[in-house]
């Protein structure tokens, strides 16, 4: 932080930003004004005096991240980049929520400089700072892990504001409840009690002492409010810059800061009124702001450039701390040649030399004819290439055995003193994370992992409890950064644990997903080869692996095509002389189903060709010529069997192919038992084939 200085001008440039703020929404005609206006001088102090960031670069490996988790109070984090001197102008708040704005109604990754990731849907933002914390540590810990604390150029703070939909929002608790036990003394949430949301009073549905909450999570907790004994309102700066102060001596646990405001203040008629929240403030309230902050009421959008100028001095303060991070960061570079090209490589994206060479040789150990579940293939490949990529590390939902998510011989990611017997080596550098039964935390905490550090985090579950997952996994699609899911247990064929645990709607589910790529392995050799293209895309969409838990025959066929066509998303696994009669198309396990169906065709006369089918996503992506060549057009009977629901193939089956999947919740019992009692055999592929073909021949 800086010396703490106010002066009348940083008086000033917090009163202009409330006037912004109510402009901004007031002419959009909707937005969130109540919060951006009594936050102005929070988050001014934050980026004035706490943040460390430099506006001329807002991608500054050595900067400060911070998180508005709120992200409807979009305005508070538009108005103060646009005073630190990120590229935000005047014109762009104009613009704010409108089409083709820098400014949208919440942070949108990418698309604003100085936004670290999209917020919007509560809770993710703060529940994703926790990643964030994780991954400058780890990150730390793989380059500079002996430096004393706060010395090192890989030391940084993950600075959060929140609001009461925030900590109401589950997720939060799960992901504080692992950063309080993570002892995380990077991260530092502001938590604005304004005590309004939508339906008003937040005692209508949140009445617990939320700093008791999370001095139980293990955090460091403090009370601040600008709503004084008396009754009278001041936004002492002063006093909560000293709270944070005090905050920051603390380095053993995460803070969480509680201020006391009202929404909206001083607007006069808005203030702590819950209109002030989700609707703009109408004009006769806005005029009333700004004659309370000695604005002129008929103007809008009006600047006092002499505050502006005073504020976007914090450009320069950023250009300075940079400077000096420079002359740290070259001192450890020169120091540590090896360390320096790992941070060279993982910073540019690139994998290491050895990355194909360690998933060729388990290839070469496959063996044809064996069964092996697609989870534990899994297994195999990420400890093949965690040994040759240090940056990779993650885990499972308390299901790492299950998932095959463990990587041999590595540390857990956890205090030392919080070894178990079952996971003895643990330091705060491990690469084994585990998030205990928390499917949503993981996957916001891998998020803000990717997008806090250049680390490469992976996380599992049962493919079943995707849904609880799901939130996160839609905003690594939005964001468009290349989270790895490993589901298992993918299908009825699980048995035993019963219909609770049976996926069937997931798949079409997950496949909804826009930007997320989902991929179905058939046996060993898909799978590695999954993992393979994966990591060497170009695009950085998600992508999720969904895995069998029973053993799937390792295919001869795979081995000779496996390479070329997983990452084509769907290739001819069994072709036929001429032209086939009909086309057979399966994921998973039931590819095996696929290939034995047409072999008894053939033994028939029907010429059918199987097309093994990982990935739709990826198969979309191929040029047209390569996606008829694979389905033509003119082959119009056509099957496709998936232990799911059929209604992502109807875009492949056409008007007269015949699905064959399952269109119920699953069943108790054994798992080969199910699979047959709900039709996914070879007998019924080759029926649905048969089906398909007459079909075709009677609309001749």
């Amino acid at each position: 932080m800086t010396d703490f200085k106010w002066s009348e001008l940083d008086d000033r440039a917090v009163k202009m930003a409330k006037v912004l703020s109510a402009d901004a929404v007031e002419k959009a005609g909707s937005g969130h004004p109540g919060s951006p206006i009594s936050l102005a001088p929070i988050a001014y102090t934050l980026y004035q005096h706490f943040i460390k960031h430099d506006p001329n670069d807002p991608k500054w490996a050595g900067r400060d991240r911070f998180i508005l988790s709120g992200g409807h109070a979009s305005l508070t984090e538009y108005v103060q980049l646009f005073f630190s001197g990120y590229g935000l102008t005047l014109d762009d708040l104009k613009k704010f929520r409108t089409a083709g704005t820098h400014t949208p109604g919440h942070p949108e990754y990418g698309l604003t400089p100085g936004i670290e990731m999209t917020t919007g849907p509560l809770g993710q933002g703060l529940a994703s700072a926790v990643g964030f914390a994780y991954g400058q540590r780890f990150q730390r810990g793989l380059l500079d892990p002996d430096a004393p604390a706060g010395t090192s150029p890989f030391d940084h703070k993950v600075w959060v504001i929140c609001g009461e939909g925030d900590v109401e929002e589950g997720v939060s608790s799960e992901a504080s409840s692992l950063a309080g036990n993570q002892e995380l003394g990077n991260l530092t949430v502001i938590f604005d009690a304004n005590h309004i949301q939508i339906e008003g009073d937040t005692k209508l549905a949140f009445g617990e002492d939320i700093l008791k909450r999370y001095e139980a999570y293990g955090w460091y907790t403090d009370e601040f409010s600008f709503i004084q004994p008396d009754g009278t309102y001041k936004e002492d700066t002063e006093g909560f810059a000293k709270v944070l102060e005090k905050a920051e001596a603390v380095t053993d646990r995460p803070k969480f800061i509680k201020v006391d405001s009202l929404i909206a203040w001083p607007t006069p008629g808005k203030t702590n009124d819950p209109s002030s929240h989700g609707s703009k403030l109408g004009s006769e309230a806005v005029a009333g702001l700004k004659k309370v902050l000695g604005y002129d009421p008929d103007k809008s959008f009006e600047v006092d450039e002499e505050a502006l100028a005073h504020a976007r001095e914090v450009a320069q303060r950023g250009l300075d701390a940079h400077a000096q991070w420079d002359e740290k960061f070259e001192a450890w570079r020169n120091a540590n040649p090896d360390k320096a090209a790992l941070y060279d490589r993982i910073r540019e994206g690139k994998l290491p030399e050895e990355f194909d060479k360690a998933i060729d040789e388990l290839v070469d150990k496959f063996e044809t004819g064996s069964k092996v579940a697609t989870r534990k293939a899994s297994g195999a490949v990420i400890n093949a290439i965690a040994a040759v990529m240090p940056e990779l590390w993650g885990g499972s939902a308390d299901l790492g055995g299950s998932n095959n998510t463990n990587i041999k011989g590595a540390a857990s990611f956890i205090p030392a003193k919080d070894a178990t017997v079952q996971w003895p080596d643990a330091n705060e550098y491990g690469r084994q994370l585990h998030f205990g039964v928390r499917e949503f935390a993981m996957g916001a905490i891998t998020n803000g992992i990717l997008l806090g550090s250049d680390t490469r985090p992976f996380n599992g579950t049962f493919f079943q409890f995707s849904d609880y997952e799901r939130p996160a996994v839609r905003l690594a699609a939005l964001m468009e950064i290349p989270n790895l899911y490993i589901w298992t247990h993918d299908s009825v064929a699980l048995g035993e644990d019963g219909p609770t645990h049976q996926p069937i709607e997931h798949l079409a589910a997950v496949r909804g997903i826009p930007q997320l790529e989902v991929v179905r392995p058939a046996d060993e050799y898909e799978t590695a080869e999954a993992y393979r293209y994966f990591f060497e895309k170009d695009n950085t969409f998600p992508t999720a692996l969904i895995l069998t838990r029973q053993g799937v025959p390792t295919l001869e066929e795979t081995k000779a095509k496996a390479r070329d066509g997983v990452r084509r998303g769907a290739y001819v696994l069994v072709d036929t002389d001429g032209e086939p009669d009909v086309l057979i198309m399966g994921t998973g396990s039931e590819v095996q189903h696929a290939v034995a169906a047409a072999k008894s065709l053939a033994d028939e006369g029907v010429k059918a060709r199987v097309i093994s089918v990982p990935s739709m996503e990826w198969f979309e992506e191929q040029p047209e010529e390569y996606r008829e060549e694979i389905l033509p057009a003119d082959v119009k009977a056509r099957v496709s069997v998936e232990a799911g629901i059929a209604m992502p193939w109807y875009k492949y089956l056409g008007t007269y192919g015949k699905p064959v999947s399952i269109e119920s919740f699953g069943l108790q019992g054994d798992g080969d038992e199910n699979m047959r009692d709900l039709g996914i055999t070879a007998e019924h592929v080759e029926d649905a084939a048969k089906a398909s073909i007459a079909a075709v021949q009677a609309a001749k």
